[in-house]
């Protein structure tokens, strides 16, 4: 008992504090700390201060449980380390560290090893600029196999109806995934009579890959000067062009070569009418993007049947433009990916405002706006003003307008196999219509509607009074946009002629027919 109850005894010691004996009683059992915390207290030296315990002789004390006890005859002193000689240790501390780091430094070369990283990344950087990993091969070979199955595909009758369009992809649905890796498509170098075609209505977009048409974009990003406008990182441009077309679905007509064809016609416009004098870098770069994404992701049924149906679109947007705010959305949230941003060196205001002109565009191409828009600018163009922003807003949406439903501007051969791609999305539409009890609007019916009726209308009351309306603004368009539609609607009105009159025919061959049965 008496040695248990001895270890749980506190114990005593005596301390000097300014000439005065201090006893201090602490268990055995206590922590350092709690008795560096209690000796502070003792010796009116604030918590927390670095202290250190002396005996009468000047040796250093352990502050413990385990300190020796003394007596009131020989006396502790506590001692508080002040901010001075921390304050040199903690110098000398630091001038061991500076020349440690010094000597490593001189020993491993360290700044001459960042100057060469630095150099090899911008070398690295600048290759992959230029040639854009040329993977050629291994392209070719995609490519060869979408041919093939699409071949395979065509010949086992899987496509709905006769479209003679040049190329067809498989619908692989949305790819809206992030891509951090170096574009893969291949560099092509474009000949100077490809360039000057590029300028042109006549550019035959039947001629072209993917690829191809990939290059063609990012040239005309590059030769109108956007790139150097926008800051925009070569890399990043080509990123945004593989999102771009990834998201353009295989529909007949509504595909990645429409997009391509629109944003040629663009630039196309923008060089014939020499916009660039005229309007700000900024309003190029709205009219070209605006023309890239102005149908990302179309499903390939239009509006009426989105609303008549009401699609998940239609329900979102309330009934109003369902696609092309659904176009916008997808093409914000292929910019808003950091790799696919081409605007991420705009300041942000800039980017607002580029932003609202974009969405105003793609919203401007919903043809049930046509009356309305091509009005605001007829009102405008007889007077029309460079400086006014309204007016250069009113001309963007009648240009973006002009370039969606531009393909009767190109040359016969060229545009006529557009039209064979349109009724075939159009017969798809109204026989889903059908099958599903909606109405169907009689030029989209296959039972109806035939290439010549389907163009006459359009072209006479559509297409002709915009280009006029346009052609007072530019005069240089005349001879090569405008004389083009009135020839084509020429084409068309014979072919109808030609129809009718062989309709005729087969109906009175019918009829004598008939007449010679009911004679025997």
């Amino acid at each position: 008992m008496g040695s248990s109850s001895s270890s749980y005894a506190p114990k005593t010691i005596y301390l000097d504090v300014d000439g005065k004996v201090q006893k201090v009683v602490f268990s055995r059992h206590c922590s350092p700390c709690d008795i560096k915390e209690l000796l502070c207290s003792s010796s009116n030296i604030p918590r927390n201060t670095a202290i250190m315990m002396v005996d009468p002789e000047g040796a250093l004390v352990s502050i413990d449980p385990t300190m020796p006890t003394n007596s009131p005859n020989s006396l502790y002193k506590v001692i508080s380390l002040s901010t001075g000689q921390l304050g040199e240790k903690e110098d000398m501390f630091q001038n061991v560290l500076s020349q440690v780091a010094e000597q490593f430094s001189r020993a491993f070369r360290i700044n001459e090893l960042k100057t060469e990283v630095t150099n090899r990344l911008a070398m690295l950087e600048k290759r992959v600029e230029l040639e854009g990993l040329k993977v050629v091969e291994i392209e070719k070979c995609k490519n060869d196999l979408k041919k093939l199955r699409d071949e395979m595909t065509s010949r086992g009758g899987g496509r709905v109806g006769n479209c003679p369009c040049k190329y067809n992809f498989s619908d692989d649905g949305k790819k809206l995934n992030p891509r951090r890796d170096v574009p893969s498509y291949p560099k092509y170098t474009l000949s100077q009579e490809t360039i000057e075609a590029l300028k042109k209505p006549t550019f035959d977009v039947w001629h072209w890959e993917h690829n191809e048409m990939l290059s063609c974009l990012e040239y005309m990003y590059h030769d109108l000067g956007l790139v150097k406008e926008f800051n925009m990182n070569p890399i990043t441009l080509k990123r945004w062009l593989l999102g771009i077309q990834e998201n353009y679905r295989s529909n007949p007509f509504h595909n990645f070569r429409h997009c391509f064809c629109v944003s040629q016609m663009m630039y196309g416009m923008i060089n014939l009418c020499n916009l660039p004098e005229k309007m700000t870098l900024t309003d190029m770069g709205i009219l070209m993007t605006a023309a890239v994404c102005h149908d990302l992701d179309h499903p390939g049924y239009n509006n009426t049947y989105q609303i008549n149906a009401r699609t998940e679109l239609a329900v979102r947007y309330n009934d109003i433009s369902p696609l092309e705010n659904h176009h916008c959305a997808v093409a914000f949230q292929i910019l808003s990916l950091p790799e696919c941003n081409i605007f991420a060196n705009v300041e942000l205001e800039a980017y607002k405002q580029i932003r609202q002109a974009i969405i105003t565009l793609i919203l401007a191409t919903d043809m049930a706006r046509h009356g309305e828009i091509l009005d605001s600018f007829k009102h405008k163009v007889d007077s029309f003003d460079f400086t006014n922003e309204e007016h250069v807003t009113c001309l963007k949406m009648v240009l973006i307008k002009c370039c969606d439903i531009s393909n009767e501007v190109r040359p016969t051969e060229v545009a006529e196999p557009w039209v064979d791609c349109l009724l075939e999305e159009y017969f798809m539409q109204s026989d889903r219509e059908k099958t599903e009890g909606l109405p169907v609007a009689p030029f989209m019916d296959r039972d109806k509607v035939t290439k010549p009726t389907a163009q006459i209308g359009f072209i006479k009351f559509v297409l002709i009074p915009m280009f006029e309306t346009v052609l007072k603004l530019f005069p240089q368009i005349e001879e090569i946009m405008v004389q083009p539609l009135r020839d084509s609607r020429d084409h068309y009105e014979e072919l109808k002629q030609i129809d009718d009159a062989m309709t005729e025919a087969q109906k009175k061959k019918t009829e004598n027919m008939s007449l010679g049965g009911k004679k025997k």
